[in-house]
């Protein structure tokens, strides 16, 4: 028998716990990796204003044939630098950055360069690699600036008593000159003004780079709203086929069942009104066979009737439909859903269909011992729905049709499917659908 139905509502809900405050050691910590990636960022800086000379190069090149691959080239290595700068954004502000760029046709050279260089990502892209070579060297450099001078001063005096007179002799310019090591002591305490300095301007510095970033390397309103129009499109598209696909499949079950039980039913029937002044025995067998047909048709009928819209659906909602299904499943399942209350029709079919096929999936391939669905609705009016297990692992959307046919489904709701099922597991399938409660 499969094990709980939990069922929360949100008005017993816990109340949400207080962050902790973050520590002196976590918040130097966070400076010191923001440091390292400066260093990194900087590095990117200097790669970055050596492609924009290559781009520079190439792009006059192109009417003498030459600059095509190299405008490629540099191209798709821009893309690449500015890619890494996107997941570096991504990570310090915790949303994605999406990649702006215009679909690249799979033709030859001369289509594929036109579509780049009429792609209004690319010129931005240009435009961020000459203002980052620039701005770089700010809101990275001063970092690595200001904790390497921290070190220089806190050690000059070890740094005169070592090095030549030569050398680390006017630290501030000819006005200060040092000669003696006594005088180097005059020059330590800049190095904790200069560490000072550093731990209140990293992280400034560190979110000012990820803005300039987001800017110039994120889609721009018109570009977001292309990207919307393209998705809306396929989306439609991949529905109707779909809603072909099921006209289809209705189309071939009453055909090849009820339609085929009910012929045979009118034939025995009309054979019955035949034989009834003559054979009175065969024509009770012939109801009977026509009483048993009539069953097997009816039983038909509610199976496909149940396959567009569940009845346990229409009468207990989502909540009861999902417990519902949870009994009838062979492996143990939890079902925990917390809805204020019925959902509007659509979603709810979407949403208890998308579960179905999800709990199917595992049933199949994931060989789990327990599978658990949680069913939620969101402040911000989102139902999420999540079926885990803890089976072998390895499912992904790119193999077999189970989750794309999820993923379609969602898309007609303007819905989202995750999968996080690394080989070995355990697996959990994350969907969302935009709704409001009814």
């Amino acid at each position: 028998m499969n094990d709980s139905r939990e069922t929360f509502s949100p008005g017993g809900a816990s109340p949400t716990p207080e962050r902790p405050r973050p520590t002196l050691r976590s918040l130097l910590a966070l400076r010191v990796s923001l440091t390292g990636w400066s260093v990194v960022l900087l590095a990117g800086s200097i790669a970055g204003a050596a492609l924009a000379t290559l781009w520079i190069t190439s792009v006059p090149l192109i009417a003498l044939g030459a600059g095509i691959p190299l405008t490629l080239l540099a191209t798709a290595l821009i893309r690449w630098l500015a890619d890494l700068h996107r997941q570096w954004a991504a990570r310090r502000f915790g949303e994605s950055v999406a990649r702006p760029y215009l679909p690249t046709p799979d033709a030859g050279w001369p289509v594929r360069l036109w579509t780049i260089l009429r792609d209004p990502a690319t010129w931005r892209d240009w435009t961020w690699l000459v203002i980052n070579s620039l701005t770089g060297w700010l809101t990275s450099g001063l970092s690595v600036l200001l904790v390497i001078g921290g070190f220089v001063y806190l050690l000059y005096p070890l740094i005169y008593l070592l090095t030549p007179p030569q050398v680390f002799r006017t630290p501030l310019g000819e006005a200060f000159r040092l000669h003696s090591a006594g005088q180097s002591f005059a020059l330590v305490p800049l190095g904790p003004v200069c560490f000072l300095l550093w731990y209140a301007t990293v992280t400034r510095l560190a979110n000012l780079n990820a803005r300039v970033i987001r800017l110039l390397l994120g889609p721009t309103e018109q570009a977001r709203l292309r990207a919307r129009v393209r998705q809306l499109a396929t989306s439609r598209a991949e529905t109707v086929d779909t809603q072909a696909g099921e006209l289809r499949r209705i189309e071939r079950d009453l055909h090849d069942g009820a339609q085929a039980r009910l012929v045979s039913l009118g034939m025995s029937l009309g054979l019955a009104e035949q034989l009834l002044p003559e054979d009175q025995e065969a024509v009770r067998q012939l109801l009977a066979e026509a009483r048993d047909s009539a069953s097997g048709a009816l039983g038909e009928l509610r199976d496909l009737v149940r396959g567009i819209h569940p009845p346990v659906l229409a009468d207990r909602g989502l909540d009861g439909a999902l417990q519902a299904l949870a009994l009838a499943n062979p492996i143990p399942t939890t079902v925990v859903t917390r809805l204020p209350g019925r959902l509007p029709a659509p979603v709810e079919s979407a949403a208890y269909f998308a579960v179905t096929e999800a709990l199917s999936n595992a049933i199949k391939h994931a060989g789990a011992r327990h599978i658990r669905i949680t069913v939620e609705l969101g402040p911000a009016g989102e139902l999420t729905m999540r079926v885990a297990d803890d089976g072998r692992g390895g499912a992904s959307p790119h193999h077999g049709t189970g989750l794309r046919g999820i993923a379609r489904r969602l898309a007609a709701f303007d819905g989202t499917l995750a999968v996080d099922s690394p080989p070995g597991g355990p697996t959990e399938i994350r969907m969302s659908l935009p709704c409001a409660s009814s």
